[in-house]
């Protein structure tokens, strides 16, 4: 037993790891406290694949590293994975019929690095098929105790969308049947989910994390970071996922890995805090607005100074990203043919029928929807009228945002319009979805560092995330700006009622 007077899933990665160090518990009591978690509320969706043999192991193997001091910074941490990155150990699908039954022969770099550190692996959770979707609505796939696909379900209201694509890895978290997880964030895939459950979650810059071994969507915009409670133990993930990685992958930048957990409690006094007034207009709800201004003066109590900046382009950010990303995707999802690896239709008479029946039947609507829209903007005709336009156009947002950086240090605002909606809401209007992402859509295009700190709750008690907006390689200011806030308040630590 823990000699905390606290139950193991409501540790934090960092009080958990002491734990582990000083030996009050074994990685293998806490792999089977979180597995039989896991199952007692497999109703909400979250995973997808477990695989407690696997799991086991590797927290045996933890154990007898700890016992020999040669512990990881999370050695016998269990944390589990988005199912858009590779594991030898578990099946990977993407959310997508294309993949069932699919076993990769090696662990993504993100995996292999934080398995170095000593984290034990859990299993893999749901997301929206290839990492499409705000709602994680679109998952093909059935999570474990299902026998059919089904939406993952927001803890704090079971009739909500967790939000997405990572919002299986959202509600492990905020439902207590994670430490910490991982996420991919393409136009705010981490943050948005991370607001709409009350928890912390950061992309860092564009590169600083490898993407090898992550399934992608959008190759110029997908980016792997880590999902927690707290800015600390985000940090303490960061730490361990970060790194280049260039013989295999071209995207990874040449920066060295960093110490995340460093600069947490330095002092805010006179940081300058930007706030865009394109982030406050009238799409904003009023209850998230509130839990934002709130949070706004909490650091003005902590020292920083609030100053008004302008993103000009920020509307322009949905139809930008809304081109280049389904563009990419369209290319990158051509592999999914049938020949390889992935479905392939039992049913054709020819090569091309194959292809044609295959790709009928692996994606669903989402991506089919997606793969059109990127192979019009990029064929003959429409490339410079559109896929041109919006690259010129991406780079005038990043130009914004540098601009915005000689008057500030961070910018902060809200994380998405409102709070979580109710499952099926958008299911006749996409552009609904599309809509919901106007505030993390510009960071992205931009390849910079956002995350989403939990600040309140709005209407039916829904939780509201604050979103901070670093410059490029500016991660350890930005865990530093939300470890301070939430040493102030206790809105990371709240819970879901029956979790």
């Amino acid at each position: 037993m823990t000699t905390s007077h606290l139950p193991l899933h409501d540790l934090s990665v960092t009080a958990l790891a002491a734990q582990l160090r000083q030996r009050h518990v074994s990685a293998t009591e806490v792999a089977q406290h979180f597995l039989a978690r896991s199952h007692a509320h497999q109703h909400l969706g979250a995973y997808v694949a477990l695989n407690e043999e696997a799991t086991l192991a590797q927290a045996r193997a933890a154990d007898a590293r700890l016992a020999a001091g040669s512990a990881g910074p999370l050695e016998g941490v269990p944390l589990a994975h988005k199912d858009i990155f590779v594991t030898r150990d578990f099946p990977t699908t993407a959310g997508s019929k294309m993949l069932v039954g699919y076993q990769s022969p090696f662990d993504a770099t993100v995996v292999s690095r934080l398995a170095q550190a000593g984290a034990v692996t859990l299993g893999k959770l749901n997301c929206d098929e290839f990492a499409m979707g705000s709602a994680n609505e679109n998952s093909a796939v059935a999570p474990v105790g299902f026998n059919a696909p089904a939406p993952v379900r927001n803890p704090w209201d079971t009739t909500r969308v967790p939000g997405g694509s990572s919002g299986g890895s959202a509600v492990a978290v905020a439902a207590r049947l994670a430490p910490a997880v991982t996420g991919t964030d393409t136009g705010g895939s981490i943050r948005q989910p991370a607001s709409f459950c009350g928890i912390t979650g950061i992309k860092p810059t564009y590169g600083r994390a490898s993407r090898y071994g992550m399934i992608a969507y959008a190759s110029s915009l997908d980016q792997a970071g880590p999902m927690a409670r707290s800015a600390e133990d985000c940090a303490l993930l960061l730490s361990a996922m970060c790194g280049p990685d260039p013989d295999r992958d071209s995207t990874s930048l040449d920066v060295p890995a960093e110490d995340f957990s460093a600069r947490l409690n330095d002092n805010l006094q006179g940081l300058r805090i930007g706030v865009p007034k394109e982030f406050f207009g009238e799409g904003l709800a009023a209850d998230v607005r509130a839990a934002v201004d709130a949070a706004l003066k909490e650091y003005e109590k902590l020292g920083a100074k609030l100053v008004p900046i302008s993103l000009p382009r920020t509307e322009l950010s949905i139809p930008v990203y809304y081109i280049i990303a389904p563009a990419e995707a369209s290319s990158n999802l051509s592999r999914f043919d049938g020949v390889k690896f992935g479905h392939r239709a039992p049913n054709f008479t020819d090569l091309e029928d194959m292809y044609k029946k295959t790709r009928a039947e692996g994606f669903g609507d989402e991506v089919k929807r997606r793969i059109m829209t990127g192979a019009y903007v990029l064929s003959h005709g429409y490339y410079d009228a559109y896929y041109l336009q919006a690259q010129k156009i991406r780079r005038m947002i990043a130009d914004d945002f540098q601009q915005a950086f000689q008057q500030c240090d961070l910018i902060a605002g809200p994380v998405a319009p409102t709070v979580a909606w109710k499952l099926g809401e958008h299911s006749s209007d996409p552009l609904a979805d599309y809509l919901a992402d106007i505030f993390t859509l510009p960071a992205s295009l931009a390849g910079l560092p956002g995350m989403s700190v939990p600040v309140g709750f709005g209407d039916s008690q829904m939780p509201v995330g604050l979103q901070l907006i670093g410059n490029y390689f500016q991660e350890a200011r930005l865990l530093n700006a939300a470890h301070r806030l939430q040493q102030a308040t206790d809105f990371h630590l709240r819970q879901p009622e029956g979790f």
